[in-house]
This record gives C-alpha cells, structure tokens and sequence, in this order.
C-alpha cells in the first residue's frame, strides 16, 4: 500500500516511531505533497503530530494561493472554523471553577436581566445543552439559507446579501452578540430543547455573550488573556488572516470551485460576531498548543496532568454523556461518516465530537479506545484535529480551501499520520473508516 511505504520514509532507521536524533520533529512535507499531488498548486495544507505536549512530527505543502508560486510554511496562520468552539468551552469551564458558572445553569438564569421577554421553552435549558447542541437553538441568527450561501456562493459575491445581523455595525460585537441572543430568546423553539441533538452556532455565541456579560470583558480579549497568553500562543487571531490583497498570509480558497479569496473581502468572512463558534486563527504549531492542553488535561491520560483547568473540569469538558448521544438520523449519518458503520454512536460535548477507535485505544485495564476530535470549515478554510488520550497521541492537519475535496485530502492526510506515528501497539490496527469526516462549519 502506498501509505505503508510513506510511513516507512518517514521513521529514520533505528529509532522508535516520532524520535529523531535530537528529539526535532520528523519532517513530513514529502507525505503532505504526495496527498495533494497536482491539488498543491490550488491550495496548502499543513499538519502536526503530538505525543503528549511535544510535536514530534510536522510539514507542510502546496501554495498560498492558486495561480502563485508562494508556498505553504509552518509559520503561516490557518483559520480554525468550528475548532474554535472547544476554545470557548474551556473559558467557561474556567468561570465554572471560579464559581460564576454551573454546567446547570439555565439560560433564564443568565439572562433574567437582560433577555426580556424571554420565550418560557428557554428558561430551563442548561448551559450544558447549549454547549452539547441540544438547547434547540437555530443553526445561525440569519437561517440555513444564508449560511449556504456563503459557504458554497462566496466567490459570487453579486449574488449574495448581507445577512440582516450584519447590516448595522455600530454596536460593539459583546452589544451584538447580546442582540443575537435577545432576538433567539424572543421566538418559540422549533425544535423542543433538551429532545435531539441540533448544531447550533447559535448556542455558542450566545455561550460568549454569557462570558462577556459575567466578565465585563469581550470574548476576543478572555480568548488573548485567559487562552492565548498562558499557552503561548503569539500568532492567534480573529476572522481570515492576512492584508488585503497581499498574499503574506495564505489565502481561503472557495468550496467546489476553489476560487481565492482575498483577506479583505467581505466574501472572506463570517460576522466577527459569530468569534465563540468558530473564528479564530492562528499557525498549526500554535494550536498544536491548545490539542496538548486537552491531550494532557484528559484523565485517561497515562501522563494526564491539569494546566490551566482541573483535571475534573477537563473529565467533564470530555464526557461521553448518554444526555449527548442522539439516535436519529442526524447523529446516524455522522457515525457512518465517521467510523463507516451506524455503531458505536457518536456523542457531543463541549465543542468536541467522541467516539471510540481502534488506533486509539491504550493498554491500561479499562481502556476502550475513546478518542474526541473536532473539525471546522467557513467554506474557504478547513480545519480538523484527533485525540486519542489513552495513547498521549494528536494529529492536526488545516487546509485553506473549503468543504470540497479538501475534506478528503484532510482525511487523507490524518489517515496517514496516525499510521505512521501512533505508538506500535495501536499502530496495527487498520485505521481504515476511522478518521472523520469534517462536516461541520463554521
């Protein structure tokens, strides 16, 4: 198989899988071309691999931007997409710890101020529903329709109007988001909260306007102080990035017919209100940072260790909950999608989707090969990363184009990885049917 070879390119001889002489990160540019062969002059991708903390593989491929010659570096920043909505969990975790929150408190709770007349479906859906995405709240403040239209329509921008959140701009984006929550709250459910499971960006950005309001801050400043600092993360940011009509950053590439798109557009981007469900950027490196708080921080952990949240908020960040698990049609096709087969179901919890696979899972008694993983995608980027805690093992791979044979070229990628450089004892396992598919957004 061609995958073996690669993975056989890839261990210097003589040593463990990942391990170099100095311990530097296996360079795996060659693997990531070969993955998007001719696709490499449309678009880039980038990837690492961690085990526990330390990237011990890493490489990036392919172009900045279609009909250019500047490559893909490590050093270039990628937009996360929905892999944002884990970040806004963990700060509220953090006001859970602190006391200001409970995973129970209800929406009518935290908006009794400010959210009147507030529909009575809403009052007793629970902040862990929101962040689960079985509150019942609408995919998007502007509908499906909208929402397509920017994921599938960007490169025709004539054809598409602003959606109606975004047509007044004065109000900060915290004004905003609370706005966004006012006019969700006011409406009867379509769906009746706490029944299925139901994506909702939605619920996440009403999750930031519930830290703004309890904080006093924006969420974009908790992400840089309370996130992005103590991790060391340098280069994260909001919305694409990059200058208008310079090609300093990579540039989005369209779904299906893989149009660059410039920084500067408003084609590029979602509202900046929509920051707490998914826009943030940053190098692959960088958010290599945030997958090894969450590898470490899981208590099925070998090596687990608590950094910044407890090792039970952690346990609770990750819970294989039976309140998440949805057995309708929704949750079925992403099972399939995911692992190639209607069983074991896939849960969700707190920007993370878990389920179990055989490349993951640990020899320590008890161990059942649970792995969570999370993707992301506005149409021009994509984004996905895979945990498997029992093993102390992460692949992240990114791509700057959107859901259209970036998806496969991901999985592709991901698929590889986890073959070359997952521990010998779950390396065997075929791997095959047990990578995601990434097929959420923003």
């Amino acid at each position: 198989m061609i995958e073996a070879s690669k993975s056989d390119l890839l261990r210097p001889a003589g040593l463990s899988d990942g391990e170099t002489k100095d311990n530097a990160p296996v360079n795996v540019d060659a693997i990531l071309q070969s993955i998007l062969g001719r696709g490499g002059e449309r678009f880039g991708m980038v990837a690492a691999v961690l085990r526990g903390e330390r990237i011990i593989a890493q490489g990036s491929a392919g172009v900045r931007k279609r009909g250019t010659a500047e490559r893909i570096t490590l050093d270039d920043r990628f937009h996360l997409g929905s892999c944002g909505k884990a970040m806004t969990a963990t700060l509220v975790a953090m006001l859970v710890e602190e006391g200001k929150l409970n995973w129970t408190t209800t929406l009518g709770e935290l908006f009794a101020d400010t959210v009147k007349p507030m529909h009575p479906a809403w009052e007793k859906v629970t902040l862990r529903q929101v962040l689960a995405h079985r509150s019942g709240l609408p995919l998007d403040p502007d509908g499906l329709g909208w929402v397509f239209n920017h994921l599938f329509l960007a490169p025709y921008a004539s054809l598409r109007s602003l959606p109606e959140s975004m047509r007044s701009s004065e109000e900060t984006l915290p004004q905003q988001r609370l706005e966004i929550a006012r006019q969700a709250l006011s409406r009867p459910p379509k769906i009746p909260p706490g029944t299925k499971y139901w994506y909702s960006n939605v619920g996440y950005i009403l999750a930031g306007a519930v830290l703004e309001h309890l904080t006093g801050r924006a969420w974009e400043d908790l992400m840089r102080e309370r996130l992005f600092q103590p991790l060391g993360i340098s280069t994260g940011g909001f919305g694409p990035p990059g200058t208008a009509g310079k090609t300093d950053q990579p540039w989005g590439h369209s779904s299906v017919v893989g149009k660059p798109i410039d920084p500067g557009s408003p084609a590029a981007q979602f509202p900046l209100y929509y920051g707490p469900a998914g826009m943030a950027h940053m190098t692959i490196t960088d958010y290599a940072k945030f997958i090894g708080l969450h590898l470490r921080g899981d208590p099925a952990n070998p090596h687990c260790q608590a950094a910044l949240l407890k090792l039970d908020t952690f346990a609770e960040l990750h819970a294989v909950a039976p309140a998440t698990t949805s057995k309708g049609w929704v949750m079925r096709g992403t099972t399939f999608l995911c692992t190639g087969d209607a069983a074991p179901a896939v849960t969700y919890c707190a920007g993370w989707f878990i389920s179990p696979a055989g490349w993951a899972k640990g020899t320590q008694p008890g161990d059942t090969g649970r792995r969570f993983w999370t993707g992301g995608s506005n149409g021009q980027w994509l984004c996905a990363a895979f945990i498997a805690p029992e093993i102390d093992f992460a692949v992240l791979v990114a791509c700057n184009r959107g859901l259209d044979i970036a998806i496969w070229k991901t999985r592709q990628a991901a698929r590889a990885l986890i073959r070359a450089f997952a521990p010998k004892q779950t390396s065997r396992v075929s791997v095959n049917g047990s990578v995601p598919s990434i097929v959420v957004f923003p």
